[in-house]
């Protein structure tokens, strides 16, 4: 893969740099800047390089059309306090007002534009016009760099065409989550263990799949457990089934006695009777979810006290931990406990620990935990997934 290296002597070359800048809002606030902290090493280093840096992102889901909540304006604003120097803003991401404003930039400065979806041309299907968009992105610019990891698994116009349309390389952030990947699954310090949450089977098919040929140990949490327990014939209450993979996860317990991989389930879990902050809740064994007082209506929405405890001893043993999907609704205090439960045993292991992004990555954070805690915090929840899949990924692929 082409990296930063690769490109030459770009001293008062204007740069266009894929940034992943997708972080949460609320009220026009940003709630967690750990993407825009992430993006900062290969800024830096192309600054100090006199580079001329135009930054692109997306943020949000616009439906190809300018939405406000969905401004990069905040943006700019956090990444100019964390990189102690100024980044200029356009309202356009093409167009008169944008190729003005890059034209205008000296060496060392910077400038973010506007979100790209705001522009249908962006996630197009249609390559013709991912390309048409790539090329009025690309237009006056000398060479790309692709720092998004949290879209390399996209084909979209400025992670795929855009690094066709200019000599491109990766960034110093796609260069570091792809060492992480292949640590996983080249060449892991045993044991290995992965801890799999969030609330779907159906979101962790191919990567359960796959993991399963490489993995000593794999922890089962969050609503995808009730899943597991009910294809051991266990009754789960109104907690989240997906009983359509009922078969594909008998399939994975047979394969994985099979290989020797131990499967941990919870053996107690947090069963409310609503999904609700304030909901009335109790632990129960995970055999027994409808004997709890809620009966068949009680709704599991964390794993118990006992389980997290065997969770947070099985990741203390090992040497190499993966973590993607929290363990219960931490969102909710009533049922965060499992959830903080084996951040903590992450954060305290001697071993090499991976969070794999999305959910866990917010999870930690919003717990109070610092990303210095942790052996890597990956900024690409479903890119670290679909790696760890096995799948190529374009925006990888396209770099070689």
């Amino acid at each position: 893969m082409r990296t930063l290296d690769t490109l030459g002597e770009l001293r008062s070359k204007t740069v266009v740099i894929r940034c992943d800048l997708n972080v949460p809002l609320k009220d026009g606030e940003i709630t967690d800047d750990g993407r825009i902290r992430a993006s900062l090493a290969t800024i830096r280093e192309l600054r100090e390089a006199g580079a001329r840096l135009v930054l692109i992102s997306h943020l949000g889901r616009p439906a190809g059309v300018p939405e406000e909540r969905y401004s990069l304006r905040p943006v700019a604003v956090r990444m100019a306090e964390l990189l102690g120097a100024p980044v200029g803003f356009c309202a356009e991401t093409v167009g008169a007002e944008a190729e003005s404003a890059r034209a205008a930039l000296g060496d060392g400065e910077v400038l973010l534009l506007e979100n790209l979806r705001f522009n249908p041309g962006e996630t197009s299907k249609d390559e013709a016009e991912r390309r048409a968009f790539a090329a009025r992105l690309a237009r006056g610019a000398d060479a790309f760099v692709s720092d998004g990891f949290g879209v390399v698994h996209r084909r979209q116009a400025s992670v795929t065409e855009l690094a066709e349309a200019l000599p491109s390389a990766a960034g110093r952030l796609v260069e570091a989550e792809l060492g992480v990947l292949r640590r996983l699954t080249d060449h892991p310090d045993r044991p290995y263990t992965v801890v799999l949450g969030g609330s779907k089977v159906s979101d962790k098919l191919g990567v359960i799949s796959h993991l399963l040929e490489r993995v000593d140990t794999l922890l089962i949490g969050g609503g995808m457990l009730f899943t597991f327990l009910a294809a051991q014939g266990r009754a789960v209450g109104a907690s989240l089934l997906e009983a359509d993979q009922l078969d594909t996860v008998r399939g994975y317990l047979e394969t994985a006695a099979r290989r020797g991989v131990r499967i941990v389930l919870p053996s107690d879990v947090v069963v409310a009777e609503a999904f609700a902050a304030d909901a009335a809740h109790e632990v129960v064994a995970a055999d027994a979810i409808e004997s709890s007082s809620f009966g068949a209506s009680g709704i599991g929405l964390d794993i118990g006290p006992v389980s997290a405890a065997a969770f947070a001893a099985v990741i203390a043993e090992s040497e190499t931990v993966f973590w993607n999907g929290p363990m219960g609704v931490f969102e909710m205090p009533a049922f965060a406990a499992g959830t903080r439960t084996v951040a903590e045993a992450l954060a305290e292991t001697d071993g090499f620990t991976v969070v794999g992004g999305g959910d866990s990555a917010a999870a930690v954070r919003a717990l109070g935990f610092d990303d210095a805690q942790f052996g890597h915090i990956s900024t690409g929840g479903g890119a670290s997934l679909e790696f760890l899949e096995g799948k190529t990924l374009p925006g990888l692929e396209v770099l070689a």
